[in-house]
């Protein structure tokens, strides 16, 4: 039997740490792909790691792509750091897009058997119960979509 693959996107945010966490923690023989999004219209490397962005590289500039990629490999030090020792496989992957766009992609493109992705989980009274980004990849996945919520909205 093959191990069960999941997806799940990372940025670094505490909400796909958790997603991350959850992801090891529920889930045995499992390989993982995390990817991480470089979205080119946020300015802040598509991470949540504290910069000024008026000390960094010109946005879309060469040298900012370069400066995202360092960050992208901090993202994914990190997360291995989360996962720590797993039986399955372990895979880091980046692209550079949409952010809801290139995970869809990416799970038709790859043997993804299910998504795991974090989401704040906003009121019934705002009228959405989940993020922009992970709203759009519950609506347009292939495959089954865990959303992990985080703990300050319940």
């Amino acid at each position: 039997m093959m191990p069960h693959t999941l997806l799940v996107p990372f940025d670094g945010s505490p909400l796909s740490k958790r997603a991350l966490e959850y992801a090891v923690d529920e889930y045995d023989d499992v390989s993982l792909d995390v990817l991480h999004v470089i979205d080119p219209t946020d300015p802040g490397y598509s991470s949540v790691i504290d910069i000024d962005v008026r000390t960094e590289p010109l946005h879309g500039s060469d040298a900012w792509y370069d400066r995202a990629h360092e960050v992208e490999a901090q993202l994914f030090d990190e997360a291995r750091e989360l996962i720590g020792e797993i039986d399955g496989e372990v895979t880091t992957e980046s692209t550079v897009g949409d952010p809801a766009r290139e995970i869809v992609d990416y799970a038709e493109a790859h043997d993804i058997d299910e998504i795991v992705i974090g989401s704040h989980g906003r009121s019934e009274t705002s009228g959405t119960l989940l993020g922009s980004v992970a709203e759009l990849v519950v609506r347009r996945s292939p495959v089954s979509v865990s959303v992990v919520r985080g703990s300050e909205t319940r």
